[in-house]
């Protein structure tokens, strides 16, 4: 291997090193409670070569962060264009979503700190920036399926379709954040992908027919 390859491969697993020791230190401490000197003792490199790479410990969150949902957008892009219903869609999307974060949930913990403690993390403007974009992304997949399922005539509610995204957004970190660190290990998953779909179900068929308002006597 030339000289220049070698050493820029090694300047890649340098900074990997430095990504997936931060993220088992996040998860085990907690954001507060980790700094650039642990990070870099976890990761066997002295604190001055983790700052070659990285400006601050906010700027190693946002990368793990990033770096895991653009995982995540790569895997459920391409559901729309595999065509079918835009019920089978969702139900696919909500299927690899609640997939990644059983598999790392070390991911789904950082990210709901993200979401609900931004004032307390002094991400810089860019960093917050980046973030947004990347979880937009997301939302925006699921846009996607609930306009496919109006245009398609499956939906017929136009004016809670544009809540829709919203709600399966919070749907799904609901019920994950509810059951995913709770209750016995051997009836978590079960539990979280059957409340998934009964919600889902419930929030279809609510999209697809009228409102049912009772009448005077309450029927």
């Amino acid at each position: 291997m030339a000289p220049v390859k070698r050493r820029q491969k090694e300047k890649e697993q340098r900074k990997s090193a430095i990504l997936r020791s931060a993220q088992q230190l996040f998860f085990k401490r907690g954001f507060k409670a980790v700094t650039v000197e642990s990070i870099a003792k976890q990761a066997r490199l002295s604190k001055g070569t983790v700052y070659l790479y990285f400006n601050s410990k906010e700027e190693i969150y946002t990368h793990i962060l990033l770096n895991d949902i653009e995982n995540f957008n790569r895997k459920v892009v391409d559901i729309v264009d595999k065509g079918g219903s835009a019920s089978e869609m969702l139900s696919a999307f909500a299927d690899i979503y609640v997939n990644f974060f059983l598999n790392d949930r070390e991911l789904f913990r950082i990210l709901m700190t993200f979401m609900l403690h931004t004032e307390n993390l002094r991400f810089s403007p860019e960093m917050n920036r980046h973030m947004i974009l990347a979880t937009n992304r997301t939302i925006e997949i699921v846009n996607r399926i609930l306009k496919h399922g109006l245009m398609a005539g499956e939906f017929s509610r136009k004016k809670d379709i544009l809540k829709g995204q919203d709600i399966i957004w919070g749907l799904l970190n609901g019920i994950i954040s509810l059951h995913l660190f709770t209750g016995k290990e051997s009836t978590r998953e079960a539990r979280i992908r059957a409340n998934v779909h009964e919600g889902l179900r419930i929030f279809i068929e609510g999209l697809k027919g009228p409102v049912f308002v009772p009448d005077e006597s309450g029927r």
